[in-house]
């Protein structure tokens, strides 16, 4: 996703990472790979679970792709890192 931002800023999709990490390893993970996006922290799994994206047989969050509007509505999931090509695709079609 960091090597793709401007794709998604061209068109006006904000992403951001989701992970149970605390505030402060998030800063540190993001200054280190120069990530241009902000990491939010759940650290109850609440958001990674709202979303589907927990591992089924283990402790632990999949990684995945949501996108949400403004309303909340989810207009695309899928699970793994599918890329900004295939992302934005799907949302074009709607």
């Amino acid at each position: 996703m960091r090597d793709e931002i401007q794709l998604y800023r061209d068109n006006e999709i904000r992403p951001f990472g989701v992970n149970p990490a605390s505030p402060e390893r998030h800063a540190s993970y993001a200054a280190k790979l120069g990530l241009p996006f902000p990491l939010l922290s759940d650290h109850d799994l609440a958001i990674s679970r709202s979303y589907g994206s927990l591992k089924p047989l283990m402790p632990g969050i999949a990684r995945s792709v949501c996108l949400i509007d403004r309303d909340g509505t989810v207009l695309y999931t899928q699970a793994g890192a599918p890329g900004a090509a295939i992302i934005l695709e799907s949302v074009e079609r709607q």
